[in-house]
């Protein structure tokens, strides 16, 4: 499970998303990641990230996807793929506004709560989360809105502006998540050597999804 590719979680990702392009395009798909790095991340922080900014990222990443009947974000070191593949994969443009994106989720904590993210309740992160991820939608949804001047549902031109750096945190943390070996084995469920076609599978409410294959 170290060594996985993530195309076609890339594409689910993709969907939960809104069908919106995630940040790095293929180069995400051809990432692997070690559980060496993993542990050097936790402990030393890489490039840029301090051993303090990816426990930042563990803990929004467990924000956003909290421990239930299953471990949640933190279990599977969500922050520290997050911080790698931001170092490996995203533009130096990217980079920095992520990077600049953690000093400003623990400042619109500070502002909300008088304590940093790090300190907060569960309840307040997760209120400041809420905050940022309506605030990442309405910048991102007008970036796609036509402007008075171009035809109704002409595509708007591509831009190299960076995604909002929540949009980055959300995505990178669904996408670090769901490819872990806790994700896949215990949010989903997983099967090493699938077996014959079962065209119509029974699926009731509350069954966890399939992972795809590795």
């Amino acid at each position: 499970m170290n060594d996985i590719t993530r195309r076609d979680v890339l594409q689910r990702v993709t969907a939960l998303l809104g069908g919106a392009a995630l940040v790095g395009g293929e180069s995400l798909a051809a990432f692997t990641f070690h559980e060496a790095a993993r542990a050097a991340a936790m402990s030393q922080g890489i490039g840029a990230f301090t051993a303090a900014d990816v426990a930042l990222l563990d803990e929004i990443a467990e924000t956003i996807l909290p421990q239930t009947s299953t471990p949640g974000a933190r279990a599977a070191k969500t922050g520290a793929f997050m911080a790698l593949m931001v170092t490996d994969v995203y533009a130096d443009r990217a980079q920095a506004v992520f990077r600049d994106g953690l000093k400003q989720v623990d400042d619109e904590c500070r502002r909300a709560n008088g304590v940093a993210f790090m300190s907060a309740t569960p309840a307040q992160r997760l209120a400041v989360v809420q905050a940022l991820d309506r605030e990442q939608k309405s910048v991102m949804d007008a970036r796609q809105e036509p402007p008075p001047t171009r035809a109704p549902f002409t595509p708007a031109p591509p831009t190299d502006e960076p995604a909002h750096y929540f949009r980055m945190m959300k995505e990178l943390a669904l996408l670090g998540f769901f490819t872990s070996e806790i994700g896949m084995t215990q949010a989903l469920r997983y099967i090493e050597a699938p077996g014959r076609y079962d065209p119509c599978a029974p699926h009731l409410p509350g069954d966890r999804a399939w992972a795809g294959h590795a």
